[in-house]
């Protein structure tokens, strides 16, 4: 019974090791499992953070610090691979030989103990055998003890017949002789007994706990190396995640912030000036002023052309402010429109009294008489073209833009064409190439198959060249014309600063539309603007629609491009409503329109000329 007690005690410590064992090939499994969501959850992070192809985030990634944070999400890809390492070597060296190991573990184990169990059956069986002989030897002693003491009694009667005495003596003999027979056995039972209990306790059973013990002890030795393995797993994949934060940190070294600022004013670089000094307006001397303006509006009225300043002209090439202007009115200034003023009497108005304004009309009226010799883009073109700006469709020569910013986009439109030029020789090559390999090789194609092909490329090819010189013009053209701008600068700044007191006499005579000012060109004019250059894209122009006028409540001096200067209490006309940027477009006779912040207007809108201009909007779309 001591012995079955241990092997039961056995049996449940070994039962106890294996769900050791089970357990830990759970706990690896979850941290597989882990390591996989954590992977994942690293590349998706990654991917989500990755430039969209095709957006405006490709072009963000010219600066190094948003190289650096896309070297950044790369390295966390890899980073995510070294998990997914972690739980591949995991899964294949400790899930996967441990759950093999536990099988064979439990068949080791259900043989060991069941020999144990035979061996103890065999050696109870002996001992059942050793009881019933020895039990059955002393029932035959006692039957023949009692068989001996009949005799003897029958014996010792005088009145029992020799017959019976001799009966009772023969049974007496047969009871000892089977006690003797009894007696025998029982002895080679109890011999054979004691030797299957000698090899029971000193050969099987020790054979077969030392069979267990080494069974336990190489469960408890694998589970260590398991455990050890779990540990150099993650150890193996240290030195390439470590190689992939190094890496993170030398892309954040490589950021240079110097070089980034350079890209930032490559990028928004207009190329226009600042504006000039703002000359002394003497109010205290208006008759002067008045007496100056007249006389320069007779000069003008008479039609004659007199040198100024020693026989110089000064020109800044009004022609092309006039087209600059004009194509800043598609669109309403980038700047939001300043804050009404707090008073609508002269004296609050940020730009000035009012009466200055008024005293200038006699020379933008001259000015817009000017302008009046050439076309002008008000026609319904020009409609469509100013709607499709501000729905964000710019057009195609890319007009709407500053000129040095107009300049790259014209560049980068150039490249890019005769890159697609480039593709479209190439694959017209490679055509040729295998027409001539068909040729000499009938039975590897039809030549005439790839003629069609040929005549395409060719199509595509010409009409490519044609899209470059087309913007190869416009690109040529605006280099011009800041060539021209840089001279007209430079001239101005040698005729200002050798002539100050004349420039200073004449500057209210020489105030632009747009804040800058300038003279009118003398027959002398070293640089002069052909006709063409307005001719070609403001022919058989008409003036917008008329939807509404509008009173200003403010005077507003318009200095930038693109706006008008009102003086309060000044009826015009509506042109164009605002659209949600606080600008609104207007008209002061057939010659002057532009911009000004609508909340200095009060507009009184037609109904029905607004709808017409809704519809001229639709069919722009």
């Amino acid at each position: 019974m001591k012995q079955k007690d241990q092997f039961d005690n056995l049996e449940k410590h070994t039962q106890w090791g294996i769900d050791v064992l089970e357990k830990f090939i759970k706990f690896v499994k979850e941290r597989t499992e882990i390591e996989l969501s954590y992977a994942k959850q690293l590349r998706n992070l990654s991917k989500k953070y990755q430039p969209k192809k095709n957006s405006r985030e490709e072009e963000e990634y010219r600066y190094t610090s948003a190289r650096a944070f896309l070297a950044t999400l790369n390295e966390m890809n890899d980073y995510a691979g070294q998990h997914e390492v972690i739980s591949e070597n995991m899964t294949s060296l400790i899930t996967g030989e441990l759950t093999r190991y536990v099988q064979e573990l439990k068949q080791e184990r259900k043989s060991h103990f069941h020999d144990g169990r035979k061996a103890q059956q065999h050696i109870e069986t002996c001992w059942k055998q050793l009881e019933a002989s020895k039990r059955r030897f002393e029932r035959d002693c006692k039957e023949a003890d009692r068989a001996q003491q009949y005799f003897e009694k029958m014996d010792a009667d005088i009145n029992v017949t020799k017959a019976d005495v001799e009966k009772a003596r023969q049974q007496a003999q047969l009871r000892h002789q089977m006690a003797e027979d009894s007696k025998a056995e029982y002895s080679s039972t109890l011999q054979k007994f004691n030797s299957e209990q000698h090899d029971h306790y000193y050969t099987h059973i020790p054979h077969i706990f030392q069979k267990i013990q080494e069974m336990e002890e190489r469960r408890i030795v694998r589970i260590g190396e398991s455990m050890k393995t779990f540990a150099e797993v993650d150890r193996q994949v240290i030195p390439i995640i470590g190689k992939c934060l190094d890496e993170i940190t030398k892309a954040a070294e490589s950021i240079d912030h110097k070089n980034d600022s350079q890209l930032v004013i490559e990028a928004f670089k207009s190329g226009f000036e600042p504006p000039g000094d703002v000359d002394f307006e003497d109010f205290t001397q208006p008759m002067k002023r008045t007496v100056s303006e007249s006389s320069l509006s007779n000069s003008r009225g008479d039609g004659k052309s007199e040198p100024k300043f020693g026989g110089k002209s000064k020109g800044k090439l009004w022609p092309f402010i006039k087209k600059n202007k004009l194509m800043s009115l598609l669109t309403s200034p980038h700047q939001p429109p300043p804050p009404p003023p707090a008073s609508a009497s002269p004296s609050a108005v940020p730009n000035g009294p009012q009466s200055p304004k008024q005293q200038k009309e006699p020379l933008s009226h001259r000015f817009n008489e000017f302008m009046t010799s050439k076309p002008k883009i008000h026609c319904f073109r020009s409609l469509k073209r100013g709607l499709s700006l501000k729905l964000g469709a710019g057009p195609e020569d890319f007009s709407n833009l500053p000129p040095e910013q107009r300049r790259k986009k014209l560049q980068q439109k150039v490249d890019e064409l005769n890159r697609d030029i480039q593709k479209e020789m190439d694959q017209r090559d490679a055509l040729t190439k295998m027409k001539d390999v068909y040729i000499k090789n009938p039975q590897m194609g039809d030549a005439a198959s790839v003629d069609h092909r040929l005549a395409e490329l060719g199509q595509n090819i010409e009409k490519l060249r044609l899209e470059v010189q087309k913007f190869e013009g416009w690109l040529a053209e605006v280099e011009g014309r800041l060539s021209m701008r840089s001279e007209a600068r430079r001239q101005s700044g040698l005729y200002e600063a050798q002539n100050p007191s004349a420039v200073n006499s004449c500057a209210q005579d020489r105030e632009s539309p747009d804040g800058s000012y300038t003279e009118e060109q003398s027959q002398e004019t070293e640089m002069k603007v052909p006709a063409t250059d307005f001719d070609d894209e403001f022919d058989d122009e008409e003036p917008l629609p008329t939807i509404g006028t509008c009173k200003a409540l403010y005077t507003f001096e318009g200095q930038n491009e693109g706006t008008i200067s009102v003086a309060e209490g000044e009826m015009l006309y509506v042109i164009e409503e605002d659209k949600g940027d606080g600008w609104t477009r207007i008209r002061r006779n057939e010659d002057e329109e532009g911009y000004v912040p609508t909340s200095y207007v009060e507009v009184y809108l037609d109904k029905n000329a607004k709808d017409v201009y809704k519809s001229l909007e639709k069919i722009s779309e």
